[in-house]
């Protein structure tokens, strides 16, 4: 029951990823197990945790000058949702050009207070040899409950956990925080975009992550609420647009300017220079 409360829950979270849900509509057995939209919202940096090395450290340590954070909340031992959302996110980090540890960082809490960080290592030393990337860093963490409690709601990620079945009901959601912690945008669902994650980090790292290109890209985009994926901006298009074409505008004019010079000079110049020059 509580797979099938999880796998609906997927779905009703990729409509209904806001604030404003009506209890009414939602199944009993679903009731609060949706995304709050808590963007703005600071995440208290000061919560202990466990690494996946048995290592105490506050959360805070993950957030880094200029680096924004990709934060999941799961738990390992889930076969079914929490397994198909962080194999989604595996495989859209592999078309991102940019990696865990050096342009933003990647931390993994479990919302289960049982597992431990032996668990964390096994789970972590997986995920990174699926991504295949040796350079990439991927924090995962456990803790206890009010540590964990106090992150989930903070980002607005609620769940619950069902003991007849020993699983938890939570939404298929991944968050994206500012280096100060703050909570900046959301991605929902089992199939994330490289494109999709590479705007959500730039989000969160309100422009400051990324070149001077692929900033002018970010800038074509915005965030769809009803799809949860960035989608084209018409007015941003329009911008690049009319920025091109008065570049090529003026290109042509300087080309113009330049091979119209000589002859200029050359009229100018007395009769007997001109017939030297010429």
């Amino acid at each position: 029951m509580i797979r099938r409360a999880s796998q609906l829950a997927a779905a009703l979270s990729l409509v209904l990823p806001s604030v404003g849900r009506a209890e009414s509509q939602v199944p009993p057995q679903l009731e609060g197990i949706h995304n709050d939209d808590r963007r703005g919202a600071t995440v208290e940096l000061r919560t202990q945790f466990k690494d996946e090395d048995g290592n105490d450290v506050e959360l805070g340590k993950f957030f880094k000058e200029g680096r924004p954070v990709l934060l999941t909340l799961n738990y390992f031992m889930c076969t079914m949702l929490c397994t198909e959302t962080l194999n989604g996110l595996t495989e859209g980090l592999r078309g991102l050009e940019w990696t865990a540890g050096k342009e933003f960082e990647l931390v993994t809490i479990s919302i289960d207070p049982r597992e431990t960080s032996e668990l964390a290592y096994e789970k972590r030393k997986s995920y990174l040899m699926s991504l295949g990337r040796p350079e990439a860093n991927w924090h995962f963490l456990t803790g206890k409950q009010r540590d964990i409690d106090a992150v989930a709601k903070a980002v607005g990620f609620n769940f619950r956990y069902d003991a007849a079945t020993d699983q938890f009901a939570h939404p298929p959601t991944i968050m994206f925080l500012s280096p100060d912690g703050r909570v900046m945008q959301y991605l929902f669902g089992k199939v994330f975009k490289p494109r999709d994650l590479k705007f959500a980090l730039m989000d969160a790292s309100e422009g400051k992550v990324g070149n001077t290109f692929e900033q002018l890209v970010w800038s074509c985009f915005h965030f769809d609420e009803t799809s949860g994926r960035y989608t084209p901006f018409a007015l941003g298009i329009m911008r690049i647009a009319g920025g091109a074409t008065a570049l090529t505008l003026g290109i042509v004019l300087a080309v113009l300017w330049r091979r119209e010079r000589p002859h200029s000079r050359a009229g100018l110049m007395p009769a007997p220079l001109r017939e030297q020059v010429l």
